[in-house]
């Protein structure tokens, strides 16, 4: 099932998260290609206090940072209203439309809007409720990946409370999990939330606690990730709802212009290499393919999802899986699908369409009153 042509899009992003201005990019860049492929598209813009506001339908953000966004009556925006009104008019709406959902990080990437949208019984792009949860919160998704037996980097969880009370006793326990893995350098980020913000390469032990401090600073919960020397990024764009029909494309290459591809590496033009094709053998790219297609399928995830993969010479490990990847002008996710015929505005729709076959499935099997009294 397809979305019409005059059925609405609304784009919400930036959101009250620490990747509220990589959201911009996304929504922005997604918003653009929409409506230059003849769509209807309104734009919603959540700034940092959790408000809304309705921008222009001809907004463009051209060349502007995400600072001009702190001020969005200056963009012409209406506003602000709360969640719960936006959600009723969404509700209300005639003709029904679709939320194409561009929001990185808390509350747009964790379930949190997905459940709203949910209840509200308006179509929306991406993975539900419950994968968003998962597939955000990486401690979960590394557990639930163990347990099927998937390649996962080894890990250790720091809570912020434990943090608090035992530091001495959490450092003995990195010590030791460093040590048995052979290398002394750790992998430190908070447990749920992505763009690499809060994520420390700490090389030795003295610089584990003030890598700790930063990761908590954004979450309750944290990882310590086996430093892999070497590896290679890899990334696996997938899309579909149907698990057995799958479209996959890549794994693509980030060469990171920094230690590790952290903030800057990510989001400053030209410092890193991105290849959307791989050059490993073809046994290992049919390999990673499957690892991806078995997290995609492990959370139950819809519509689409980045899987990102490391390889250290010949093994590969699952890293982790991004429900809402980026759309930016660097982003791996809309390009590698190219290679299947895809342009950007190509994604962009498909997504949409995904979102409309899923809504109406659900519509579809839900029970009629009189069906509860036979």
């Amino acid at each position: 099932m397809t979305s019409v042509p005059d059925q609405p899009i609304v784009v919400v992003f930036g959101g009250p998260s620490a990747e509220h201005d990589v959201s911009i990019l996304s929504g922005t860049a997604i918003a653009a290609a929409l409506t230059d492929a003849g769509r209807t598209v309104d734009q919603r813009f959540i700034d940092l206090a959790g408000r809304w506001w309705r921008l222009p339908r001809d907004h463009r953000r051209d060349d502007r940072p995400g600072s001009a966004y702190d001020e969005p009556q200056s963009l012409g925006a209406e506003g602000p209203e709360t969640v719960g009104r936006v959600v009723d008019e969404l509700a209300a709406a005639d003709p029904s439309p679709v939320v194409f959902v561009a929001l990185h990080g808390p509350f747009g990437e964790d379930g949190r809007i997905q459940a709203l949208l949910e209840t509200a019984g308006v179509a929306y792009t991406g993975p539900g409720v419950a994968a968003s949860a998962i597939g955000m919160d990486k401690a979960l998704f590394k557990r639930l990946c163990r347990g099927l037996g998937l390649p996962i980097v080894d890990w250790r969880e720091v809570s912020a409370e434990r943090w608090r009370r035992e530091p001495a006793a959490v450092l003995a326990e990195l010590d030791a999990f460093a040590a048995g893995t052979g290398d002394p350098r750790l992998m430190i980020k908070p447990a749920r939330l992505g763009s690499s913000v809060g994520m420390t390469l700490a090389h030795s032990a003295d610089e584990r606690p003030p890598a700790l401090d930063l990761a908590l600073r954004y979450d309750t919960l944290a990882l310590a990730e086996a430093y892999l020397a070497g590896a290679r990024d890899l990334e696996v764009s997938v899309m579909g709802n149907d698990a057995t029909s799958l479209e996959q494309f890549g794994p693509g290459e980030i060469i990171a212009g920094r230690e590790f591809y952290d903030f800057a590496a990510k989001y400053t033009p030209g410092l890193s290499e991105t290849s959307t094709r791989a050059e490993i053998p073809e046994a290992t790219r049919r390999t990673i393919l499957k690892i991806a297609r078995d997290a995609y399928r492990a959370i139950g995830a819809e519509g689409f999802s980045r899987v990102d993969l490391l390889l250290q010479g010949d093994a590969i490990y699952l890293s982790e899986i991004n429900t809402i990847p980026g759309f930016t002008p660097i982003s791996l996710f809309p390009t590698m699908p190219a290679e299947g015929g895809y342009d950007f505005a190509a994604v962009c729709l498909r997504i949409v369409d995904l979102a409309v076959e899923r809504h109406a499935n659900r519509v579809a099997t839900r029970l009629a009153p009189s069906d509860l009294t036979r």
